[in-house]
């Protein structure tokens, strides 16, 4: 009979349990703490994963107990593994001082990922058909540091961060010409928010990749207010009034950053307006709206063909603020609208978009202190999240 020169952990156990049974001081449960033959121990098998895939495999070189997004590989991508390459970065934004109502959302990220603790990105997504691992490499870079008291500093922060992930060249490439600007096929990144004001530094790193987006944008509120000088008000004249989770969306289109001819789309409308002219403003600065109660009349498929008709052919950037999910359902969050979409008809949307060429996504304004105790808004995020990724698993970026 041949030997391993490492003892299988079984045939550890059983010496121990015969040794003890032998001495007449046994013990339940027998273990091995008191093993004097450690170093014959097979920790990959000790720490094997089981059939529930409640573990993964162990590995010496593995991180363990980290909660990262959907059980994707957690990477320095700013530091000791600068030099990886990978197809999907999922990165944090943890920023929330450019919100109107109620703050938290800074504590986003991680309460996404807690959210997606039962998700796992090499699992098959059923209603979109696929594994997201089959098609790429999603890594978890951690959260951005971010400045908490100056926001011009923090937002630059994640704008550098996001524009070096966006820059790298992908783990894979695909048959076909790239719609990259330069002809390369370049790293996705899906960011956890964070209040929404974080979507313009990302748009401005995905337009200088692939240059102005269509952004399909799920939203109770319009977010393309123009900031204006109000009598009496706080700021001096001629004092910069300074962007907000509010207005993002005006400066983005005064940078260039939208795609052109109203090809871009509101999803969820259903806030309070000051005035019809923001409705007319919005217009102008390149939108369409489709409201909540859309879903009601034409049904989640007329959504999607007004999403479809309206971004056409063009590369898509998805951003999505959980307040677009009805409160019942996603109560945690900074200004919760009433009559929100399900989260069974923002699956069927999302799969419904299945083809568009997405370049990029954000889900934001999460606040896990809002919540309730079961996480229910945490867990809509994350799934949201996961849906976003099979949308990017789909369809490679080429012409």
């Amino acid at each position: 009979m041949v030997f391993s020169p490492r003892l299988s952990v079984a045939a550890l156990v059983a010496g121990h349990a015969a040794h003890a049974l032998a001495a007449g001081s046994v013990q339940y449960p027998v273990g091995v703490v008191n093993a004097g033959d450690y170093g014959a121990l097979n920790f990959t098998e000790v720490f094997a994963s089981v059939p529930d895939m409640s573990n993964a495999a162990w590995e010496r070189d593995s991180f363990h107990g980290l909660t990262t997004f959907a059980r994707a590989r957690p990477l320095r991508c700013f530091g000791a593994d600068a030099d990886s390459s990978y197809d999907v970065a999922v990165v944090g934004a943890p920023f929330d001082t450019a919100t109107s109502f109620r703050p938290g959302a800074r504590f986003g990220p991680n309460g996404i990922r807690q959210g997606a603790r039962r998700l796992g990105i090499d699992r098959i997504n059923v209603p979109q058909k696929i594994r997201v691992t089959d098609h790429l490499d999603v890594v978890d870079c951690g959260d951005v540091p971010m400045v908490l008291t100056d926001n011009k500093v923090a937002l630059r922060q994640l704008e550098l961060a996001n524009a070096a992930l966006l820059s790298r060249t992908s783990l894979r490439s695909y048959s076909g010409k790239s719609i990259a600007k330069d002809g390369k096929f370049h790293p996705r990144v899906l960011t956890l928010g964070g209040d929404h004001t974080i979507t313009l530094p990302l748009l401005r790193g995905v337009a200088s990749i692939y240059g102005p987006v269509s952004v399909i944008h799920f939203d109770s509120h319009l977010d393309t207010w123009k900031p204006k000088q109000i009598s009496g008000g706080p700021w001096l004249p001629g004092e910069e009034i300074p962007v907000s989770h509010g207005s993002y969306f005006w400066y983005a289109y005064k940078e260039g950053l939208l795609a052109p001819n109203n090809a871009n789309i509101h999803v969820g409308i259903r806030g309070a307006i000051n005035d019809w002219k923001d409705y007319e403003e919005d217009y102008e600065f390149g939108w369409v709206i489709s409201h909540a109660e859309d879903v009601e009349d034409v049904g989640w498929q007329g959504v999607v063909k007004k999403i479809r008709d309206t971004v056409g052919d063009n590369p898509v950037y998805i951003t999505l603020d959980i307040d677009a999910i009805d409160p019942g359902m996603a109560p945690a969050t900074g200004t919760p609208e009433i009559g929100g979409i399900t989260t069974r008809e923002i699956k069927k949307i999302l799969n419904g978009l299945s083809g568009l060429k997405i370049v990029g996504a954000d889900i934001v304004e999460v606040a896990p202190g809002y919540d309730t105790q079961d996480e229910i808004t945490q867990i809509a995020a994350a799934n949201i999240g996961w849906e976003f990724l099979a949308l990017m698993a789909k369809t490679p970026l080429t012409e």
